[in-house]
Order: structure tokens, then C-alpha cells, then sequence
């Protein structure tokens, strides 16, 4: 769900999701039973690149919260996600801007979690196909498809996978028995065509091998 937003604030979103671990050749989920959905568009292809930052002591990760500069996709820009909370996340994001320092705006809103200076975490690529799962009334789902490539650069592991990710859209449930029916049926589906629940709650962790 995304908040309206004008001028130079920042959009909100909360992000209702839950990840998949999946093998390299397995084939994508069949979604003919899945409430509300009776289309799924074709799959669109976004290559992602984003460079996560943090304080020398992991002040932010020990916090739960991610800072990242992402760009490709409908929502490049400077993103901070939030603690999370069940299946869900806040995540607030900014333009670009004209170069890659960390914009006044960004600063002050992790101000709440640390004041230290910034160095780079870690670089996450992402060849990802999204796919829409829409409905009489809109968008239900968006499915994507992940094949991910990333560096721990304090480190220097570089790791590599595949994921899915199924995250819930502007016309699905709203109230919680609805959405649990909406990712059951997701989850048959998806274990149906190999999938497994993901090892690790974010790329970020799993890039530093968490």
C-alpha cells in the first residue's frame, strides 16, 4: 500500500510480503486458483542495482533498518526499509538526486536509529521479471522472479541466487483472514512448482551470509 505524497516528501510504502527460496531451473508457479485473480501479466524484465550503506558497527542492521540507493525499475531512488513487523515493512523512498552522497532528507530520517557516517555495506544485482496478478478491482499481487548477485564489500564474499517473492497489491484483502487465504492459496502454488520458504528475510542479510 502506497501513501499519497506530493512536492518533496517522501513516498511510504508498506511492503506485505513473504519470500521463497527456489533452484535455478525451476519452473514458475501455475496461478489458476488464486481468489480474486483472473489475470497475470506477462512478465516484465527490471535489472537492479543497489549499494546499501551502514555505520562501522552495523549500527542500522542491529536496528533492523536498511539504507540503499537502487537504481532500474519504477522505483529507483534512495530507499529506507524499516523494522519488520510480521509480514510486513515500512519503506520510505527519495529520488536519485545528482550524485551517489546521502541526501539531507535521508540523513535526518535514520537520525532516529544513528547520527555515525555512512561507508558501503554491500552491492545487491537483481535480474528480476515481475508479473502482475490483477482482478476485477485491480491489482491483487505482484509476483517477481529474482536471479540475484551480490558482494559483501566489507567482506569480499560474493554470493549468488535465486528467490521469488510474492507481495500483496492494492486490491487484495485488506482484513487479515483474507489476506492469510490469499497467501495460502499463493503458497500452494508455489510449493506445488518447487518453491520453499526463504532461509533469510532480506537479500541484505543474505548478502553479508546471514
Amino acid at each position: 500500500m502506497t501513501e499519497a505524497t506530493n512536492g518533496s516528501e517522501p513516498s511510504r510504502t508498506v511492503e506485505v510480503e513473504r519470500k521463497y527460496d527456489v533452484d535455478d531451473g525451476t519452473p514458475l508457479p501455475q496461478w489458476d486458483r488464486i481468489p480474486g485473480v483472473d489475470t497475470v501479466t506477462t512478465g516484465e524484465l527490471r535489472a537492479l542495482d543497489a549499494g546499501y550503506l551502514d555505520t562501522a558497527d552495523a549500527a542500522l542492521s542491529r536496528s533492523g533498518v536498511a539504507v540503499r540507493r537502487r537504481t532500474g525499475g519504477p522505483d529507483a531512488g534512495w530507499h529506507i526499509k524499516g523494522p519488520r513487523e510480521g509480514d510486513g515493512r515500512l519503506e520510505i523512498g527519495w529520488p536519485l538526486g545528482e550524485d551517489d552522497r546521502v541526501p539531507d532528507a535521508v540523513a535526518d530520517t535514520l537520525a532516529r536509529w544513528t547520527t555515525e557516517p555512512l561507508t558501503p555495506l554491500a552491492r545487491i544485482e537483481n535480474d528480476r521479471t515481475a508479473y502482475l496478478l490483477t482482478g476485477p478491482d485491480g491489482v491483487v499481487a505482484e509476483f517477481v522472479d529474482d536471479r540475484v548477485r551480490a558482494t559483501d564489500l566489507r567482506q569480499g564474499a560474493q554470493r549468488a541466487w535465486r528467490e521469488w517473492e510474492f507481495e500483496l497489491g492494492p486490491a487484495a484483502p485488506s482484513d487479515p483472514e483474507g489476506r492469510e487465504r490469499l497467501f495460502a492459496a499463493a503458497e500452494r502454488a508455489i510449493f506445488a512448482a518447487g518453491g520453499r520458504h526463504a532461509a533469510s528475510g532480506s537479500k541484505l542479510a543474505r548478502a553479508l551470509g546471514f
